[in-house]
């Protein structure tokens, strides 16, 4: 009690809890960028640490150079990686997609169309 007033814990009681506010696009965007640059930052820390076991990990994992050069500062992904996934999720993806919801659409008209002059 001596904490919150009476008033104030009957009054947010009622109300309830308040959703979380959604997230806009550009915001999702922002934030993923900037939680993946943080998380490659204290990966990188790691590696470099002395508690990390560089031996284990490049006898267990494909591509050693790559690696050691992610670990020494370079990107995690290649130029060949980052145009593949321009392709399937970047601005051209958008529009295959859009072309796709456009057709759904107008196969959604045409249905509705044909069941309008059925008399139905």
């Amino acid at each position: 009690n001596w904490c919150c007033p009476p008033g104030r814990r009957v009054q947010s009681s009622k109300l309830g809890p308040t959703p979380p506010r959604l997230l806009t696009e550009e915001e999702f965007q922002l934030q993923g960028e900037v939680e993946t640059r943080k998380a490659l930052a204290e990966l990188r820390s790691f590696c470099q640490s002395p508690e990390f076991s560089a031996w284990t990990t490049v006898s267990r994992i494909q591509s050693p150079k790559r690696f050691a050069d992610f670990v020494g500062g370079a990107s995690h992904v290649t130029p060949n990686e980052v145009s593949a996934h321009e392709r399937e999720f970047g601005l051209e993806s958008l529009s295959i997609d859009e072309q796709l919801f456009e057709e759904d659409d107008d196969d959604d008209e045409e249905e509705e169309n044909i069941s309008d002059s059925s008399g139905g």
